[in-house]
């Protein structure tokens, strides 16, 4: 079991190398499998097409990247407003690096824009809503009135900027994105906060 494990992560590993260097459309299986170091037929016993390998690659992207933005989040000092400028800072800095190429899971998800039913559409959509809803609470825990509207602000910006920083390669993008999320936080802490119902029986 642990080898045949072994395997599996090793093609995943492989896929996700050149999905995100060169696009899902670029790739073939035939590729996948030499920079595994396998067979074709191989890859096939794990994976019964190349529909299933490219929604594995977004599954795998998936928890990583979330507990990263989770991290930059949380280990920023200061309020919510930082906290969120933190993750656009954090992310224009991974931007400049020569093999950055965006988000996987935009990227994927315009490749495959004429399936909207594909699975990897599916897990994409699953994970920006993952992304959105963790803001939300963050948002609710911060007292904040419209924390679902705020939270989609944040992302419509954080997808936004991936686009424009992308098509430009200038990570500034990312970072005036950045100052404008954090001006949107700071006006919701400004406003009155929710206020908590009272506990039944008091």
């Amino acid at each position: 079991m642990a080898a045949t494990q072994n395997t599996r992560e090793r093609i995943v590993s492989a896929a996700a190398r050149l999905f995100y260097a060169e696009g899902i459309r670029a790739v073939s299986v035939d590729a996948v499998a030499e920079a595994a170091g396998l067979t074709k037929r191989t890859l096939y016993y794990h994976f019964k097409s190349k529909d299933e390998l490219i929604a594995a690659y977004l599954e795998e992207r998936d928890q990583p990247n979330l507990k990263l933005f989770q991290k930059w989040f949380s280990e920023t000092d200061g309020d919510a407003a930082s906290k969120i400028k933190a993750i656009f800072l954090n992310l224009a800095r991974a931007a400049r690096h020569p093999k950055w190429k965006g988000c996987g899971f935009l990227r994927t998800s315009a490749e495959l824009a004429n399936m909207p039913g594909h699975p990897a559409i599916r897990i994409a959509a699953a994970h920006k809503r993952k992304f959105e809803d963790w803001l939300r609470q963050s948002f609710e825990t911060e007292g904040i009135a419209e924390a679902a509207r705020l939270a989609r602000q944040m992302l419509l910006l954080l997808d936004g900027s991936f686009a424009v920083v992308l098509l430009h390669r200038d990570a500034s993008y990312m970072e005036t994105a950045g100052e404008a999320a954090a001006t949107l936080v700071k006006l919701a802490l400004s406003e009155p906060s929710v206020q908590q119902p009272a506990g039944r029986g008091k």
